[in-house]
């Protein structure tokens, strides 16, 4: 073969692939950023500013992937600042304003996100077994305005904290109550971004209710403990490391909840249940997989970056502590999975049964940790 003859077209490279609004999307995040640093680079250190500009990156590239992204950080962005405006430097602002009161404040877009929520686990379940397209349809556009109430609710009662004093202001993930919300949101936008990717609505039904039985526990939780009330940091928590470890360890705990409740699905339709009604088995095991392998990734990360910061608070990179010990039994049953899956074929049943299993063993570790043992990660007991 005449190799001079063979014509080569190379393949356009992934920038310039981008469109003039990939662009325009990239630049907003940026000058958000800047306007964060300029407006509020005296509450940060040299690290914040560091996690705040590798933000823009980071949410650009979500938002050329997946484009309703996009949509999501434009809502945001005007309930936020819109909140922010309101409050005018005073939280008692939120008495009186009756956007702020009903709706913005912190406390009120969380309990909006919650009643949303169950709102659409009901038209999911509804359309599931109805065989409702418009059921499921409504259910998913109610889980995107949950997913916005809820990332609102948490930047407002960042700002919040700190109308409350510098000393006190904080980013929301530091107690239970926080981080009940956090896993509510980061699970709903995994299972958006799967709904879109696999053209599969049918999933919401089983995926919503984990969500559902997470806002039935918050809400509890803020109403018999006054969970909702900003407290301010014990000094362990008073690092940069807690703003990359614990969204970290999230992505881990969402994804795994998500991926137990398609081994759910899975096992149902493998029964001969709900047959005509669930995507194929192939694909619920395709999902079921990744969403196990995001999971597992981001759960490595995350217990790194703990061990590291636990060696900046307590002077030594692991110690047994209950919560650090449970981590380590959680890594290694998805670290069982994944090698049995990769390794040996693992497939079918006996997988969806390990997944399912190990909604358990993560509950266990997430939750059950602080309500029966105690330790060195006692930031959330009941």
């Amino acid at each position: 073969m005449d190799l001079t003859q063979v014509s080569y077209s190379p393949t356009p490279g992934y920038f310039r692939r981008l469109g003039l609004f990939d662009w325009l999307y990239g630049a907003a995040l940026l000058v958000g950023a800047l306007f964060a640093l300029q407006r509020y680079g005296q509450y940060m250190d040299v690290y914040e500013e560091g996690i705040l500009l590798l933000a823009v990156p980071t949410f650009a590239w979500l938002g050329w992937h997946w484009k309703p992204v996009r949509a999501l950080m434009a809502v945001l962005a005007v309930f936020a600042l819109g909140a922010i405006g309101m409050y005018g430097g005073s939280l008692q602002a939120a008495e009186s304003r009756f956007l702020l009161k009903y709706m913005l404040s912190s406390q009120s877009a969380i309990l909006w996100m919650s009643t949303l929520f169950v709102l659409s686990t009901l038209f999911y379940v509804g359309g599931l077994v109805l065989r409702a397209p418009t059921g499921a349809a409504l259910g998913s556009r109610l889980c995107w305005a949950a997913v916005a109430l809820g990332f609102a609710g948490m930047l407002v009662r960042w700002y919040e904290s700190y109308l409350i004093g510098s000393d006190i202001g904080h980013i929301p993930i530091s107690n239970l109550y926080e981080v009940f919300i956090l896993f509510c949101l980061i699970t709903a936008l995994f299972y958006l971004y799967y709904e879109e990717r696999y053209a599969t609505r049918q999933l919401g039904a089983f995926v919503l209710l984990v969500i559902s039985a997470a806002v039935a526990f918050l809400l509890w939780y803020m109403l018999t403990r006054d969970a909702a009330q900003i407290q301010p940091l014990v000094p362990a928590l008073q690092s940069w490391w807690m703003k990359i470890h614990v969204p970290a360890n999230f992505i881990g705990y969402g994804t795994f909840a998500l991926a137990s409740m398609v081994a759910v699905a899975y096992l149902l339709k493998a029964r001969g249940y709900l047959v005509d009604r669930l995507p194929s088995l192939e694909l619920l095991d395709d999902v079921m997989y990744k969403a196990i392998a995001v999971g597992f990734a981001f759960f490595t990360i995350a217990t790194i970056l703990g061990a590291l910061w636990a060696a900046e608070a307590w002077g030594g990179y692991w110690s047994w502590d209950p919560k650090e010990t449970w981590a380590l039994i959680v890594w290694l049953n998805y670290a069982a999975w994944l090698h049995m899956r990769l390794i040996k074929g693992l497939r079918g049943q006996i997988a969806a049964w390990w997944a399912l299993v190990g909604l358990l063993v993560t509950t266990f570790a997430f939750l059950g940790v602080n309500m029966f043992l105690s330790g060195l990660h006692s930031y959330g007991e009941l």
